[in-house]
């Protein structure tokens, strides 16, 4: 618990370092906030998330910016379960799991119907080249994660949806 506090504390840091923030942050599931594919496991299975990937979902919602997810599960029933079972269903804007063909672009103009949040204005990481490629033409500022959300890839999350935006950080015009 002491190390999520801190992982926390730092993102939270991180966040308060750029003028310019997205309205929303979105998220695959699979191999971005989990290590796995919810579809190879059972509903009564105790599921877990990457070590930064809790404590970067509160910082992000304490400092005002809503989270959502989009994920092309085939198993969505599964990865909802997940969700309540780790105590984070809640805390999710938009929920948009289903199996497409689309490179996860339905599941962005679903959240954007959702929540009025034009794309130029999301986030979103993902583990998957094709996902982000094509929801980066949308406008949406994306990027790729290796072994799942941490705080690097919030550090260039931030900066990359900062300089999409035409601002700066703050911390480098002190």
């Amino acid at each position: 618990m002491e190390k999520e506090e801190e992982v926390k504390k730092e993102a939270s840091e991180i966040i308060g370092q750029y003028e310019k923030l997205p309205a929303l942050v979105v998220f695959d599931l699979d191999y971005t906030l989990w290590p796995f594919y919810c579809e190879c496991f059972y509903e009564d299975e105790m599921p877990y998330l990457y070590s930064h990937a809790k404590p970067i979902l509160h910082a992000l919602k304490e400092r005002g910016i809503d989270v959502a997810v989009a994920s092309r599960s085939p198993t969505p029933h599964i990865a909802n379960t997940f969700l309540n079972k780790l105590g984070i269903h809640s805390m999710f804007v938009a929920k948009e799991i289903f199996s497409s063909w689309t490179h996860k672009t339905e599941h962005f103009q679903r959240i954007h119907r959702r929540t009025g949040v034009p794309f130029t204005s999301m986030l979103f990481f993902d583990d998957e080249d094709r996902n982000i490629e094509a929801v980066s033409k949308m406008g949406v500022a994306s990027i790729l994660v290796e072994n799942g959300v941490n705080l690097d890839a919030l550090r260039q999350g931030l900066s990359e949806f900062s300089l999409k935006s035409g601002s700066s950080s703050r911390s480098r015009e002190d």
